[in-house]
């Protein structure tokens, strides 16, 4: 497992929750109890720089995954396999929900706070289904929004559960 406190620890807490949050796999999930539980951040803030380091992940996602996987794609053949065997994984586990339930099935499929969803593939799945960036934002950016509060909750409730509510600063 990741310490991310010790691989951080040369920088402010808030700068560390927001990489924290732009990096995939860990995003939100991982960042807002770092900052509640490890960097003592108040709700507010873990909340804020938690939201703001996966929008930023998101934006140059929309921005340049199109571009670089084109590129990379060009220029070696294992690369091409592997954005071939991602996209077609991602259309594939999407595409009857977007269908199904529209735009909407984006924001819920990043908004639950489980492994393979939230901003990084969400923003992979507006690319492959065709939505436009802005679009994409916007619906990934609710997304984000509602799996911080989740999360948020989710950790709050931990910490008061296993009796650690009076350690840190809320």
């Amino acid at each position: 497992m990741i310490n991310y406190i010790q691989l951080f620890k040369s920088i402010p807490p808030e700068i560390a929750t927001m990489i924290i949050a732009m990096l995939p796999i860990a995003e939100l999930r991982v960042s807002i109890p770092v900052a509640l539980g490890g960097y003592k951040l108040s709700t507010i803030s873990a909340l804020f720089w938690s939201i703001l380091g996966n929008s930023i992940s998101a934006i140059i996602i929309l921005r340049y995954i199109g571009s670089v996987s084109d590129w990379m794609s060009r220029k070696s053949g294992v690369m091409k396999k592997f954005f071939d065997w991602l996209f077609l994984r991602t259309r594939h586990k999407l595409n009857d929900k977007y269908i199904k339930y529209g735009s909407i099935a984006l924001t819920i499929f990043v908004a639950i706070p489980l492994p393979m969803t939230g901003a990084w593939t969400g923003s992979l799945a507006a690319f492959l289904l065709g939505i436009p960036p802005r679009k994409a934002f916007w619906l990934v950016f609710a997304g984000i929004i509602i799996a911080g509060i989740i999360v948020t909750i989710a950790t709050k409730f931990g910490m008061f559960g296993f009796g650690l509510i009076g350690r840190y600063n809320y």
